[in-house]
């Protein structure tokens, strides 16, 4: 494992070798407290878009799904005649100019892996900017009449009208502390204060609300170099594969391989992993299984017998309903429904 893997396991499991760092947590949390105080009062200015802004993200690091859940918010705002457009910082990318309009064909270089596979996957407008205010602005220029901001929690320039969280139910909020003696971005009275908690997969730590639960269901295989899709059964491969994951939970995407009857060799690689041929430079030759994220970094780089395991979100009626009331309220409340 990676030294930030290692220090991830250890704030997840509450290891005792963090102790010495929970005086600087301490202080972390208080400065992002601060900071909240600081655009709540009107010290820090907050932008506020003429569309509704609708937040997803998390208070820890290490992957919790959120991706998926903003993958899932697009299809289902088109689905109801709405006109969604993603912002994002666009993290792992470097652009020349910014704000920068993300399409399918975009060099994941420059925009990040996320904003390139939230493209692909939705075919909605996607805009990666450091300065979301700007970004925000760039989509409502494009026609977009709602915004999601994707992994926008900590983004607090950019005002907003309904925040869901994203929490790994299987590591929960690990030890419960902040950077850096736990996975904690904020304080945990912050899921309080958030419109919905959504907790993706099995629920194995308490959290302190009630959360929504989210599933992430594999939908099929795609061979990264002929795009063709395959069903999920019986396997378009030959076993064993070797897997990889550069995303923040990669054991994660390891436990949906072997539940789907795939074995062989995990590697687990750095979240947002920058790819060579190196990479791939594995002792014998197997079909290689990998995530949508990782995939859109690699069409040059992989080898012939490469596979995609795609998957979607899902959400139980429940919180469809409570979330197209309130949509229904904010627009009643002034915005002008698209």
């Amino acid at each position: 494992m990676s030294l930030e893997q290692r220090w991830l396991k250890a704030a997840y499991d509450d290891s005792q070798w963090l102790v010495p760092l929970y005086p600087l947590g301490t202080l972390y949390r208080y400065l992002m407290s601060r900071r909240d105080a600081q655009y709540s009062s009107g010290k820090k200015t907050v932008w506020q878009a003429s569309v509704p802004v609708i937040v997803v993200g998390n208070i820890t690091l290490g992957g919790t799904g959120k991706s998926p859940l903003v993958a899932w918010l697009s299809r289902w705002l088109v689905q109801r005649g709405y006109s969604p457009g993603i912002v994002t910082r666009g993290y792992g990318g470097k652009a020349v100019n910014y704000p920068l309009h993300v399409v399918a064909t975009t060099d994941p270089a420059h925009s990040g892996d996320e904003p390139l596979m939230l493209a692909q996957q939705t075919g909605c407008p996607v805009v990666a900017d450091p300065q979301r205010p700007r970004g925000a602005q760039a989509l409502i220029e494009q026609g977009c009449d709602i915004i999601i901001s994707d992994d926008g929690l900590q983004h607090l320039a950019l005002g907003r009208d309904i925040e869901l969280v994203v929490i790994d139910g299987a590591r929960g909020l690990g030890n419960g502390r902040c950077l850096p003696a736990g996975p904690l971005r904020e304080s945990p009275n912050r899921l309080s204060r958030v419109d919905a908690v959504i907790i993706n997969g099995e629920q194995r730590h308490a959290v302190g609300v009630n959360g929504v639960p989210m599933v992430l269901a594999p939908q099929h295989w795609r061979h990264l170099h002929s795009q063709q899709r395959r069903a999920l059964v019986p396997l378009p491969f030959t076993l064993p594969v070797h897997g990889i994951a550069g995303i923040g939970h990669p054991e994660r995407f390891f436990n949906t391989l072997r539940t789907l009857g795939v074995d062989g060799d995990m590697h687990p690689l750095a979240d947002h992993q920058r790819f060579d041929k190196q990479t791939f430079q594995f002792v014998d030759q197997r079909p290689v299984v990998m995530t949508a994220k990782d995939a859109v970094k690699c069409q040059a780089l992989a080898p012939p017998d490469s596979w995609v395991l795609e998957v979607e979100a899902t959400l139980p009626p429940e919180f469809e309903h409570w979330l197209a009331a309130k949509l229904s309220a904010l627009f009643e409340r002034g915005y002008t429904d698209g």
